[in-house]
């Protein structure tokens, strides 16, 4: 569950070459009219599935979010990238076989007569797993955490609430 900005999760069109069944969900979350990170998660179903996916089912994510530069310039980006992903299967029991994936680092320069805009880095995630069993629930909550994450908002034990931010007014003395 989100909490700080809007999150925003909906059903696109799955890909259908990749399996004969499938369904995808986008997510995005915002803070107004700021993007913070989007995603898909893509549930595949292959009854003669693939020997690397080690089951019928698997899930197929992407997830990306913009950085600030000194953020972006981490070495260690793409473990942490990767760490999140681990840490929210965990946390959420949503077991899992054959994992795999990359983390990018993308860089955006913009020239001429985009010379006026910032330069920009994303972080983008493109990872896959077999969840062990059809109860997929623990899987699309641990991603929606790594969504969360990504946005800078990362997930909160339950009962425990974030204040909302407020901005101090100056002390008048």
């Amino acid at each position: 569950m989100l909490r700080q900005g809007d999150f925003r999760l909906e059903e696109i069109p799955a890909p259908a070459r990749l399996a004969p069944y499938a369904v995808a969900l986008e997510a995005d979350v915002r803070d107004g009219d700021e993007e913070l990170a989007t995603g898909r998660f893509i549930l595949l179903h292959d009854p003669e599935p693939p020997a690397v996916w080690d089951g019928t089912f698997r899930v197929v994510t992407y997830i990306r979010a913009q950085l600030e530069p000194e953020m972006g310039n981490d070495a260690l980006l793409g473990s942490v990238a990767w760490t999140w992903l681990v840490e929210a299967l965990e946390k959420h029991h949503a077991h899992y076989t054959a994992a795999g994936g990359t983390a990018t680092r993308v860089l955006s320069e913009s020239y001429g007569t985009l010379a006026d805009r910032h330069d920009t880095i994303d972080i983008e995630l493109r990872a896959s797993w077999t969840p062990d069993g059809p109860d997929l629930r623990d899987h699309l909550e641990a991603w929606c955490d790594m969504v969360s994450t990504f946005a800078g908002i990362p997930p909160l034990p339950e009962g425990v609430a974030v204040l909302p931010r407020r901005r101090r007014k100056a002390d008048p003395r």
